[in-house]
C-alpha cells in the first residue's frame, strides 16, 4: 500500500519527472566528456566545434538561454493553472500539473541547462587560441539547444490546445474511463443482447466529418440502407449507436464505415456550417450576459448571421438523402433545414438581447432583409421570428413608445433609422397604432410594427443543432 502511495504522489508531482531530467543530463555529461578524454579530446576535430574561447562563449549562452526557457515555460505552466482554476474547476487542477508534456519541457530544459555548465567546466584556453575542447560533449550540448527549441514550439502548441474547454474535459473523461475499467472490469457475458440492426461506435466524439461517398459506396456493395444516428457536430459515446442498418448487416466492412466517420474532441468549421452559426450566436450571448453587457459586440456578430443566412437563404439545402449508382436510397444522413438555420442564429439571441434596443432593432432589419431574398415558403419562419421579437420587445419595455422604437428596423442598431423616430410616431398610422397596443403585431411600411395578426410557427427541420 505504501509503495502504491508513492507511486502516486510520484506520478502527480510537477518535479520528479524533471529532477530526473537533470541526473539524465548530467549522466550524459559525464559520459560524452569520458569519451573525450579517452580520445585525448580529438573525437571531434576543433575546426568544427570552434575554439576554446568560442566554445565557451556558446555553452555559457546556452546555458543562459536555458534558464530563460524553463522560466517561461513554468511561468506559462502557472498561469493555465489559475485560469483553469477560475474559469473551470479547482480541480481541474491536478490534471494539469500531471501533464507530461509540460513536465518533460521543463525537464528538457534544466537537461540541457546541466549539460552545458558540466561541459564548459572542460573546456580549457591556454591563452593564444590553443586548449582542450571536448568535441563529442559540446556537439551533444548543440543537439540538446536544437532540441530544446523544437520542443518549445510543440509546447507552445500543446498548451494552446490544452487550454480549450473540450480537451481539459476530454482528460478527465479519459482519465475517469480509465478508472472505470479498473474499478468495474467488463461482465464475461452483456448484460442485454445488443441490437443487430444497430452498429456501434468504437470511441466517443463529435462527427467533424463524413465521407459520403465511401459510405454509398459500401451500403451498394452490402446492398442496404444506412441511416447515421448522429449528424455532424453530433455527439456519440463510446459504444453508442452511430449506424441504424435497414438490410443484412453481416455484409457490411464495419471497418470502412468507422473510417469514413471522423471523430474529435470538439466541433471544427470542416464541414459543420451550423458550428460557425454556433459560434457567433455565442459571442453575442455572451456579450449580452452580466457583467459584459455590450451589444455593439452583439450587432456586430448578427451583422455575420445576417450575412450568413443571406447566403444560404438563396441556395437548395440538401436534404441528406444518398442514393448510389443503382438509383437507390442507400444512406440518410440529419442534416440543419433552412427553419433550423433561422432558430439557430436568433432564437437564443432574441431571449437574451430583447431588451436592448440596439440588438433588437438590428434583429428586425435582418428579419425584414431575409424576406426580401428567401423564397416564399421559407419566410414563415421569419414571421414568426420577428413575431416572437415584438412580443418579447413588448414585454420587456416599460411604455408602448419605447417598445415600437425597439422594434423599428435599424442595420446599425441605433443609427441614421432612430432620427426622426419621435416625429414620425404621429404621421405613421401603423405605428401609432402600435403604440397604443403594443402586445399586437403588424407588419408596418418599414417591415415590422407592434400590431397585427400572428403567423403561424414554421415546420420545423429534421435536427437543430
Amino acid at each position: 500500500m505504501r509503495a502504491s502511495r508513492v507511486m502516486t504522489d510520484l506520478g502527480t508531482s510537477l518535479w520528479f519527472v524533471p529532477v530526473v531530467c537533470v541526473l539524465v543530463g548530467a549522466a550524459i555529461s559525464f559520459g560524452t566528456i569520458a569519451v573525450d578524454r579517452a580520445f585525448n579530446y580529438e573525437a571531434i576535430p576543433s575546426q568544427l566545434v570552434g575554439d576554446p574561447a568560442a566554445v565557451t562563449v556558446i555553452l555559457s549562452t546556452i546555458a543562459a538561454s536555458m534558464v530563460s526557457l524553463f522560466t517561461l515555460v513554468l511561468t506559462i505552466t502557472m498561469v493555465v493553472v489559475q485560469l483553469a482554476m477560475g474559469q473551470f474547476s479547482p480541480g481541474i487542477v491536478q490534471r494539469i500539473l500531471r501533464d507530461k508534456p509540460s513536465q518533460l519541457a521543463i525537464g528538457l530544459f534544466i537537461a540541457t541547462f546541466v549539460h552545458a555548465i558540466l561541459t564548459v567546466r572542460e573546456v580549457t584556453n591556454v591563452g593564444d587560441g590553443t586548449g582542450h575542447v571536448p568535441g563529442v560533449a559540446v556537439v551533444t550540448s548543440f543537439a540538446l539547444m536544437f532540441l530544446s527549441i523544437v520542443v518549445l514550439v510543440l509546447y507552445v502548441h500543446h498548451i494552446g490546445r490544452a487550454l480549450r474547454v473540450s480537451a481539459l474535459i476530454e482528460l478527465v473523461g479519459r482519465d475517469t474511463r480509465r478508472l472505470i475499467d479498473r474499478t468495474y472490469p467488463v461482465a464475461a457475458a452483456p448484460m442485454s443482447a445488443p441490437d443487430p440492426l444497430l452498429i456501434p461506435s468504437r470511441r466517443s466524439g463529435v462527427v467533424t466529418s463524413i465521407v459520403y461517398d465511401e459510405l454509398v459506396t459500401e451500403a451498394e456493395r452490402a446492398d442496404c440502407v444506412l441511416d447515421l444516428i448522429p449528424g455532424l457536430g453530433g455527439f456519440v459515446p463510446t459504444g453508442g449507436p452511430l449506424f441504424r442498418v435497414e438490410g443484412d448487416p453481416s455484409r457490411l466492412n464495419h471497418g470502412v464505415l468507422h473510417d469514413a466517420i471522423r471523430l474529435d474532441e470538439e466541433r471544427s468549421l470542416d464541414e459543420d456550417v451550423a458550428y460557425g452559426l454556433r459560434l457567433l450566436v455565442d459571442i453575442a450571448e455572451r456579450s449580452l450576459a452580466s457583467p459584459f453587457e455590450d451589444p455593439t459586440t452583439a450587432v456586430q456578430a448578427i451583422d455575420r448571421l445576417h450575412d450568413i443566412l443571406r447566403q444560404i437563404g438563396q441556395r437548395p439545402i440538401h436534404d441528406g438523402r444518398f442514393s448510389g449508382a443503382s438509383g437507390r436510397l442507400r444512406l440518410v444522413v440529419p442534416t440543419m433545414t433552412w427553419e433550423a438555420y433561422v432558430h439557430l442564429a436568433f432564437d437564443e439571441i432574441r431571449m437574451a438581447g430583447a431588451g436592448s434596443p440596439q440588438v433588437s432593432r438590428r434583429l428586425v432589419a435582418a428579419l425584414d432583409d431575409l424576406r426580401t431574398v428567401v423564397p416564399a415558403e421559407r419566410a414563415a419562419v421569419l414571421d414568426e421570428q420577428a413575431r416572437l421579437l415584438s412580443d418579447a420587445a413588448a414585454s420587456v419595455h416599460d411604455g408602448p413608445r419605447d417598445a415600437a422604437m425597439a422594434t423599428r428596423g435599424d442595420p446599425v442598431g441605433i443609427g441614421t433609422d432612430a432620427h426622426g423616430f419621435e416625429d414620425r410616431h404621429d404621421q405613421d398610422p401603423a405605428l401609432a397604432g402600435a403604440i397604443r397596443e403594443p402586445h399586437r403585431a403588424v407588419r408596418t411600411s418599414d417591415g415590422m410594427g407592434q400590431r397585427g395578426e400572428a403567423h403561424a410557427p414554421a415546420a420545423g427541420g429534421t435536427r437543430a443543432t
